[in-house]
């Protein structure tokens, strides 16, 4: 966690929510100086505080503490913008629309990569209108 980075993250979104330092303090029971303190970067929210922090400013703990705030700005569904994440301790298939932090098991999961298209699973895409149909060219088989 680069302290530098949190502070940032917690000024800008407080400013974004037009919260003064003192008000933001208000929430979580703490100081208008300690909220100064960690905007400035000269200190750390206590552990303790993490999460009410969080939840005053409107951001998952995960954002907070990575210093990336994820806003998914898309309001409808887009094929192209699927993104899937596996779980490698108890294998929970996640799947998001858009940017997302996911996390499983203690663990924040990168989203996966498209595999290498062979001959016999050529993905074809058609587009009508507005919509893709995609199809797999291969027998639906248990063998």
């Amino acid at each position: 966690m680069d302290k530098y980075v949190t502070g940032a993250v917690i000024r800008r979104l407080r400013e974004s929510k037009n919260m003064t330092q003192e008000e933001l303090a208000e929430k979580i029971y703490v100081t208008g100086k300690a909220v100064s303190k960690w905007e400035n970067g000269q200190g750390f929210p206590d552990i303790s505080l993490i999460e009410p922090l969080a939840k005053a400013l409107d951001i998952s703990v995960i954002e907070l503490l990575s210093g990336e705030h994820i806003c998914n700005k898309n309001r409808s569904s887009n094929m192209l913008r699927n993104q899937f994440y596996v779980c490698p301790i108890c294998s929970n298939v996640i799947q998001s629309v858009g940017e997302a932090v996911i996390s499983c098991c203690g663990l924040t999961l990168p989203p996966l990569g498209a595999e290498q298209e062979d001959a016999e699973h050529t993905i074809h895409f058609e587009r009508v209108e507005d919509e893709y149909y995609v199809t797999v060219k291969h027998p639906m088989t248990k063998e």
